[in-house]
């Protein structure tokens, strides 16, 4: 199987498939290091990384070129979160879509809502002829990409997250998805009832209240992400070490 057929195959597994995210070259080789069978690209940590906000501040040459050096270095999957697509015109998410796909991604995270001040989402039907022309493009020109759609009720606390999900779902499916990512959402009840909504793969992710993998297996998910939360994490630790060494007047704390 090539990476891509790798890729899909792992969403088919009992036990889900679980990403890790990445920001640069090493940080993807610690994850393949380490056992991981697939990672990505975190927006909000190579954005951050690379001194930009979230939300598609990160020049997208960027992201193509941290692309193109992980999958020249790494061996395992990699998937992408180009966030709203990086243009609000469907030709320029088509050619975004391609051009990932030239440097080597395998899969990508694409939302349905719009980037900005105030996050909104998008009319379901409306951003479903998005999905539709988008894995139609992936189709008709043999793009070996995993269309990932992120459906945000729950991310925006939404009162009817639950209602609201699973009404886009429907539509996202019928539209050609490959999977769904549900960020935020972490009731045992709610994952059983997305899981249950339809035959696609559901992807959530890492949050304080998330149950263990176990039980996420149980429930039937067959992804797992991270988010941002392990790149902020390693970078807590740095600022903590970081002042150490300050206070300490000595490099001890790095050898400890």
């Amino acid at each position: 199987m090539n990476s891509f057929e790798t890729f899909k195959h792992l969403h088919k597994n009992t036990a889900p498939l679980l990403i890790g995210n990445v920001w640069d070259v090493k940080s993807a080789e610690i994850f393949q290091t380490n056992g991981f069978r697939a990672i990505g690209i975190s927006s909000q940590a190579i954005s951050n990384a690379l001194g930009y906000p979230d939300g598609e501040n990160l020049p997208f040459d960027e992201l193509l070129r941290i692309t193109r050096r992980i999958t020249e270095v790494v061996d395992i999957p990699l998937t992408v979160d180009m966030e709203a697509g990086y243009s609000r015109g469907l030709q320029g998410i088509l050619e975004n879509v391609e051009k990932l796909h030239d440097c080597g991604a395998v899969g990508i995270n694409l939302e349905d809502t719009l980037p900005g001040e105030n996050r909104s989402l998008v009319p379901a039907a409306s951003f479903a002829e998005t999905v539709a022309v988008v894995a139609e493009h992936i189709a008709k020109r043999k793009l070996n990409i995993f269309l990932n759609i992120r459906t945000d009720a729950f991310l925006l606390g939404l009162a009817n997250a639950l209602e609201e999900t699973k009404k886009r779902i429907r539509f996202y499916q019928e539209s050609g998805a490959n999977g769904i990512f549900v960020p935020c959402i972490t009731e045992s009840i709610d994952i059983a009832a997305v899981v249950q909504s339809t035959s696609l793969p559901i992807n959530v992710m890492c949050m304080p209240d998330l149950p263990g993998f176990k039980t996420l297996e149980s429930l039937g998910v067959k992804r797992i992400s991270m988010g941002g939360f392990f790149f902020n994490k390693i970078y807590d630790h740095a600022g903590q070490l970081a002042r150490k060494i300050l206070k300490e007047q000595e490099f001890s704390s790095i050898f400890s």
